[in-house]
């Protein structure tokens, strides 16, 4: 009779227990009891101008009910900031300045303390704690910076050189910076701490001015103004009337060989599809091909006269600013960014100077397209081309031939797109086939800066 009477008291025993158990088992799997750590990103060495703030940012799944931030100098420690927060956050950025108290004065390094809290049930109640630290190496003094010798003038369209020298042992960043927005990349020259750099003026932006800046990793910045001498000029505007057997004809060939999906487009579509769409997708290969800068270390960048086609007669000239209409009505426009030269159907094209083909292979508007780099972010571009004659990764000699010109892309006659890049900026090639300026804005520039640089 007993062990009948005890059997139900063993059972609830058990179920008590069992029940516990699951209690426990499923607080220690929820996310109130969650076991990790807050995240603190925080690097681990700092260079400090002391000007900026550090920023630290800070989260947690669960959410963070305490932070502090403390700053050591070796010696004595100061709290920089403390957040109790009594509504759980799961994300906190923080903006460590440097105390104005004069604590640390005349110390170079310290170290930054971020210790966070967060509001899980864990430990006891008392959550789970993160900690980082990180060395912080006080720099305020700006990089060296001075221009050695640049080229006397600039014009619209065309290009300069500047050679400067630039000095930080912590250097980030270094670069000329334009008003435009566009920056150009220096290369490392002659000896260590110079440098040198092409910049251009686009023909579509109507003023011009750069800078040399120079960053170091703690932040602090220099600037040298680039005191060229600025030449406006005036690009051809023309209105181009078109003719039904132009868009019936080379259009519709063109978008049906490329885009055949837009083939019941009208006309006029189709034109400011391939004027405007296609055109810009093609420059943008242009652009990303001819914006890669050298970063091994010069003496020299000599280059001849570029004469692409024996012979060629000027068909088309560079910068036009092309409007186009049909019936007097506008449909489009566009900037002519080469110069068309034109001989024999299907003459030979050279490159001039010795270079590496970058880019061979079918480009839109400009058909069989052609780009050679010179070196210093100086390419040569071919378009039109009936057929290669070289071929991606080739080095070229100058007198080399590499193409034969012809009517492929939007080509009405056979002839050569001939154009002049620097750091993916289309320039006037007129400069780089004149001796003379090849001479007063490049050679001469770099003689006259290694003679100073020597002394």
């Amino acid at each position: 009779m007993r062990k009948n009477g005890n059997a139900p008291v063993g059972l609830i025993v058990g179920l008590i227990f069992l029940g516990i158990l699951g209690i426990l088992v499923y607080l220690y799997n929820s996310s109130l009891f969650e076991r990790e750590a807050p995240q603190i990103a925080l690097e681990k060495e700092i260079e400090w101008n002391l000007k900026e703030p550090i920023p630290v940012r800070v989260t947690d799944n669960v959410g963070l009910r305490f932070i502090r931030a403390t700053l050591s100098d070796g010696e004595k420690s100061i709290v920089l900031e403390t957040k109790e927060l009594k509504t759980p956050q799961m994300l906190v950025d923080l903006n460590i300045s440097f105390p104005k108290n004069g604590f640390g004065a005349n110390k170079k390094i310290f170290e930054l303390t971020i210790e966070a809290i967060d509001a899980s049930k864990w430990n006891f109640f008392a959550g789970n704690e993160g900690r980082a630290k990180s060395i912080i190496k006080v720099d305020t003094k700006r990089p060296e910076l001075s221009i050695i010798g640049s080229s006397y003038k600039i014009m619209k369209g065309g290009v300069a050189s500047v050679i400067f020298r630039a000095q930080d042992d912590n250097m980030k960043s270094l670069y000329i910076e334009t008003n435009f927005g566009k920056k150009f990349y220096p290369t490392p020259f002659h000896k260590d701490g110079y440098y040198i750099s092409l910049v251009a003026w686009p023909t579509s932006i109507e003023n011009f001015s750069a800078s040399v800046v120079a960053i170091d990793k703690a932040g602090n910045i220099s600037k040298a103004h680039l005191p060229y001498f600025i030449q406006d000029k005036k690009y051809r505007l023309s209105t181009i009337a078109l003719e039904d057997r132009f868009l019936d004809g080379k259009i519709a060939d063109i978008v049906s060989e490329v885009s055949p999906e837009r083939a019941s487009l009208t006309k006029l579509e189709k034109f400011k599809y391939v004027n405007e769409d296609m055109r810009k997708g093609n420059e943008a290969a242009i652009l990303k091909v001819t914006s890669v800068v050298p970063t091994q270390p010069i003496s020299d960048f000599y280059l001849k006269p570029f004469y692409p086609l024996r012979n060629g007669k000027v068909v088309a000239s560079f910068g036009d600013h092309r409007f186009y209409e049909y019936d007097k009505k506008p449909v489009s426009e566009s900037y002519h960014l080469g110069l068309d030269l034109a001989s024999n159907a299907q003459s030979g094209m050279q490159t001039s100077n010795d270079g590496t083909v970058v880019f061979a292979k079918e480009n839109g508007i400009y058909g069989n397209n052609i780009i050679v780099a010179h070196g210093l972010g100086v390419y040569s571009l071919y378009g039109h081309c009936s057929s290669y004659l070289v071929k991606e990764g080739d080095n070229v000699k100058a007198g080399d031939f590499i193409a034969k010109t012809g009517v492929t892309g939007l080509a009405l006659g056979d002839h050569l797109h001939f154009g002049m890049y620097v750091q993916g900026v289309d320039v006037r090639p007129e400069e780089w086939m004149d001796e003379k300026w090849l001479k007063e804005s490049i050679t001469s520039v770099m003689e006259s800066a290694k003679k100073i640089i020597d002394r």
